[in-house]
């Protein structure tokens, strides 16, 4: 495993400025956020000019890039017209994982699996991987509709939140069960009344994690995903991040 951070712990900076933080904070890899609502790679600037973001995405500061988030705005086909467009950014850098959302909760079991059918076929073309985030109000909130989700979509995986899982709903089940299905890593330190609480104020277990999913053959990254908090030193928490996951590996 490998220790990395999302471009959107710097989410109020463009990418450039976001990615030279990491570098300064000795981060080695990133995942790089590709929202069309945000400040850094938009789904429909892939769309417009592949090559122009494909040069984007490999000024890195020689951070390694393991994985990208897609948040679509787009509907209808373009959706599935820009999301196979970022596929092919993928495997152009050489990033083999998709971050997606699931459903909003109330949407239509069958039709959240055919949406997710069709990406995993979209990106299964460019050798690209599908891991759909664990995430309070969402169709993954609940760890058993993680599992059969996964079942029924051959190729689906997850990117595991396990602090979705201390603030939810569903904090009374354990998530070991869908660990196996892991395919990227969200972290940060959270409260049951907190999302995101300062590093080490929160109820995560990071060593008790990092030896599950060892259990379960996760060699990928254990990405920090936390934003700035009012009256905290956020490059202070991202390099405490940093240093503590590092001792743990």
């Amino acid at each position: 495993m490998i220790v990395a951070a999302s471009s959107l712990c710097f989410a109020d900076l463009p990418l450039e400025a976001a990615l030279q933080k990491l570098d300064d904070l000795e981060y080695s890899a990133v995942e790089i956020a590709i929202h069309e609502h945000g400040n850094h790679v938009k789904p429909s600037e892939v769309t417009e000019n592949l090559e122009r973001a494909v040069l984007r995405c490999r000024d890195t500061h020689r951070l390694h890039i393991v994985a990208y988030s897609v948040d679509i705005a787009a509907e209808g086909e373009q959706y599935y017209r820009q999301f196979q467009e970022i596929c092919r950014l993928a495997k152009i850098t050489k990033v083999v994982t998709l971050v997606i959302a699931s459903a909003e909760l109330g949407t239509p079991f069958n039709e959240e699996v055919e949406r997710l059918r069709k990406l995993v076929s979209i990106a299964s073309v460019e050798g690209v991987l599908v891991a759909v985030k664990t995430e309070t109000g969402r169709m993954t909130e609940d760890p058993d509709t993680v599992r059969v989700l996964c079942d029924n979509v051959e190729g689906l995986g997850i990117t595991f939140d396990p602090s979705h899982f201390v603030i939810g709903p569903f904090s009374h089940k354990s998530y070991e069960s869908i660990l196996k299905y892991t395919y990227h890593v969200h972290l940060r330190d959270t409260k049951p009344d907190a999302l995101q609480v300062r590093v080490g104020q929160g109820q995560v277990e990071y060593g008790r994690l990092v030896t599950l999913l060892q259990k379960y053959k996760y060699n990928r990254a254990l990405c920090v995903d936390i934003r700035p908090l009012d009256d905290v030193d956020h490059m202070a928490e991202m390099r405490k991040f940093r240093l503590l996951l590092e001792s743990l590996l």
